[in-house]
């Protein structure tokens, strides 16, 4: 896999048309107070954010875990995170799955404070002055590999006060362009008591439905500068590039069923953007490269290299 081209770009762009697996139909991604994020563009069409950032990084996080073996994805075995237990020993979360990855509170807010003060050690003294970055990157890969990529904030007073944040390297969203309203409805249904009191869930009670039609692409950003920013060497460099493009990868190949009635599949070639003569590396390449370069780097990790946490409230 040559990744030669890559050395000196600022970024690698990415887009993927989709289109519902069934249908022309699909359901986007919804907030309380505003509902469907509906918009137009610079030039009035009319726009639509199928999924976003936030959610697409959970995504590209949770397809990289298996939940039967309660571990890594195999081509991704022997990479550090963080496992919580209880205080049973039994498995709680780990820091792969949790939304905030490191910062999570079942983390650095469980009352074992063993592991806090372990990484407090290791980042060392930064209350004041400016925040050593790349120290908290090599921290970052010896604990948590994921932060590197979908970016932390450890907002926490006791670690250089609350400042020691990363953004995403890898974002990701999907949108929508000449995205227009598919309107529809139907009742639930009640032939005990059709007058029932809905409140309490009894009756017929009608309800309206929203889904859109349009012209669907996913769009992929990996920031190979901050990448190199993090000065954590060739080999680093390579493996955080390989296992974004495995997330990339493993999203369009099985995790682009957003929702019940958003499913979706990919509709034509990858498209990459930047740089300009890049050959996307398929699936299989990513599972046969990633092995080797994590066995490469594996003496910048923990030892050993799952980190546990008792939680403990």
């Amino acid at each position: 896999m040559d990744l030669e081209i890559l050395r000196n770009e600022p970024r690698l762009l990415v887009e993927v048309n989709l289109k519902p697996l069934q249908g022309t139909r699909f359901q986007p991604t919804g907030f309380p107070d505003l509902g469907a994020a509906t918009y137009q563009a610079a030039d009035s069409t009319s726009m639509l954010l199928v999924e976003s950032a936030q959610s697409m990084a959970n995504r590209m996080e949770a397809f990289c875990w298996d939940e039967g073996n309660d571990d890594w994805s195999q081509a991704l075995k022997g990479l550090p995170y963080i496992r919580v237990i209880d205080k049973s020993g039994k498995p709680l979360t780990n820091s792969i799955l949790e939304s905030h990855r490191i910062n999570s509170p079942y983390i650095l807010e469980s009352k074992d404070k063993t592991f806090f003060e372990q990484i407090k050690g290791d980042l060392g003294i930064m209350e004041t002055g400016r925040v050593d970055l790349q120290l908290l990157a090599r921290t970052l890969l010896k604990y948590d590999i994921n932060s590197l990529l979908h970016g932390v904030f450890l907002a926490k007073k006791d670690l250089a006060g609350g400042r020691l944040r990363l953004p995403r390297a890898l974002s990701g969203f999907v949108e929508a362009k000449d995205a227009n309203v598919a309107a529809s409805g139907g009742v639930k249904k009640d032939e005990v008591n059709p007058s029932g009191d809905a409140k309490k869930g009894f009756g017929h009670v009608p309800f309206h439905r929203d889904e859109y039609t349009g012209s669907v692409t996913a769009f992929f950003n990996l920031d190979l500068a901050q990448i190199r920013g993090y000065r954590l060497g060739r080999d680093v460099e390579d493996l955080l590039t390989i296992l974004a493009i495995y997330k990339i990868r493993k999203v369009l190949s099985e995790g682009l069923r957003f929702r019940t009635a958003c499913d979706l599949e990919v509709d034509g070639d990858i498209l990459v953007k930047r740089p300009a003569g890049f050959l996307f590396p398929n699936l299989k390449e990513t599972e046969e490269a990633l092995p080797g370069l994590i066995e490469r780097c594996k003496s910048n990790f923990a030892e050993p290299v799952v980190t546990t946490v008792n939680f403990k409230e």
